[in-house]
């Protein structure tokens, strides 16, 4: 039984292409389908999440990352009974519009751009992705998702100005989206910052005794597992850490938005909509410890001296291929070069953005080496 202001399939604002019911899926679940099938989604696997290959292949790339962000999301949505389906899609397509190399990636395709009067915005990205690059349908360019699902991917992490973004004006800028969408920026931090702390412990960039100093979290509860499990090797301990970590937010999320909508009278979706701010949260003294750790991992993990080294070679590459694309439009595939004629850095973005990590290294060995 969904709770009575979850988002529900029958209820759909619909698609840009009309289509017929399918027999057996309702719209969400086939909307979770068809990003599984895209293009988009199979090339997370050879992108990179905070690791590179260089330093092992055990480590989360953006597939698995997203793959563990929508195992979280479903556990929480049912105990929310919120719309599982839903909830499903907006995490698997969460990081869809990420380009190559993680942030680093971004932050040097965002550079590359703002020097042509651009910006690079990966959920902007990934709305471009599903309305106009994936192309698998005789009747429409794109995937044809529900309004829900992108709705959810733009929204999803932060709101966006109709001022500033007119394009976007469809999407109800001036409501907050529905509790799905709510949770996945949330959702997002819990399965990133433990697995983080799970590769950063296994690549020994950070110890755990850093950990324990760093993170008053999991300090309590690798207390707790001492004394479970005195005998046990260090790296059960801190699995088991982690763990209770993972469940602590997980629980939290779960009973601060229950109590918040009950707080806030929320009945219907629209109740949802039109709260004065989102309604899917943790506790202040869980957010606190979400934020000291956080604090930790980018202190002592994401700009570490030994991932300067992949993230300097990453702006590079990606430096190095757009200015080559400008300078030589007609090295573009044959597909962008209608694109490139209306604008040529929003093309040559586009283009980087689709790639994986090996095949623009590849490119710029060919190009640039």
């Amino acid at each position: 039984m969904l709770a009575t202001y979850a988002a529900r399939a029958q209820d759909s604002r619909g698609r840009k292409h009309p289509e017929q019911r399918h027999a057996y899926r309702d719209d969400y679940q086939r909307d979770r389908d068809r990003v599984i099938h895209s293009r988009a989604f199979r090339r997370l696997e050879s992108k990179t999440q905070v690791f590179t290959r260089r330093l092992s292949d055990h480590f989360r790339n953006r597939l698995t990352h997203t793959i563990e962000v929508s195992q979280v999301s479903r556990t929480i949505a049912a105990e929310l009974d919120l719309n599982v389906d839903l909830v499903e899609t907006l995490a698997l397509v969460h990081d869809i519009g990420h380009p190559p190399f993680g942030h680093a990636g971004e932050q040097a395709l965002d550079e590359c751009m703002r020097a042509q009067g651009l910006f690079f915005d990966h959920n902007l990205h990934a709305l471009r992705i599903v309305e106009y690059f994936e192309q698998r349908y005789a009747e429409f360019r794109g995937l044809n998702l529900t309004f829900e699902v992108r709705e959810g991917i733009i929204k999803h992490s932060h709101d966006y100005s109709a001022e500033q973004f007119p394009q976007l004006a469809e999407y109800l800028l001036d409501n907050r989206p529905p509790l799905e969408a709510q949770l996945i920026d949330l959702t997002d931090e819990i399965a990133y910052l433990t697995a983080d702390l799970d590769d950063g412990l296994e690549s020994e960039i950070i110890t755990l005794a850093q950990i324990r100093r760093g993170s008053q979290l999991f300090e309590r509860f690798y207390r707790e597992v001492e004394t479970l499990y005195p005998a046990a090797a260090e790296k059960l301990k801190a699995n088991e850490t982690i763990k209770r970590v993972l469940n602590a937010l997980a629980g939290d999320l779960i009973q601060t938005t229950r109590a918040r909508v009950a707080s806030a009278k929320v009945k219907t979706l629209e109740d949802v909509r039109n709260a004065p701010q989102r309604l899917a949260h943790f506790s202040g003294g869980i957010e606190n410890d979400r934020r000291e750790l956080k604090h930790f991992l980018y202190d002592n993990l994401y700009y570490s001296p030994e991932l300067k080294r992949d993230k300097d070679d990453s702006k590079k590459v990606i430096t190095e291929m757009f200015a080559f694309w400008m300078q030589h439009p007609e090295k573009l595939p044959q597909s962008y070069q209608e694109d490139a004629r209306t604008s040529l850095p929003q093309t040559v973005c586009d283009y980087i953005a689709g790639m994986t990590d090996n095949f623009i290294k590849e490119q710029h060995r060919t190009n640039c080496g």
